[in-house]
């Protein structure tokens, strides 16, 4: 199960600045949902905290990519290369449940 992590007073300024990289590196629009959070899991093998972040595409393919840091250390060069989107896709059926 994962859970909420801990409040950090610049989390909203990075999840912002995330969103943002996450748009220009996969060319979304400025309209594209881009949700950015941070996660902590409890389960044995997973980073005790980890960032999520998932975008749906123009066709309304959902993608996600995960960093294994706290939201608020999260670097442009973190981010996955445009050219993985195609991996990235998120079809609930890969049983990622723990990372």
């Amino acid at each position: 199960m994962t859970m909420l992590a801990r409040r950090d007073p610049h989390r909203l300024e990075a999840t912002r600045r995330i969103k943002g990289w996450t748009r220009e590196r996969f060319r979304l629009d400025d309209g594209a949902v881009v949700t950015a959070a941070e996660v902590a899991c409890p389960v044995p093998g997973c980073p005790p905290i980890e960032t999520i972040v998932v975008f749906w595409t123009g066709d309304g393919t959902r993608h996600r990519f995960k960093v294994f840091k706290p939201i608020a250390e999260v670097v442009y060069d973190d981010l996955p290369y445009a050219w993985l989107l195609g991996a990235l896709v998120d079809d609930d059926g890969l049983g990622l449940e723990c990372c």
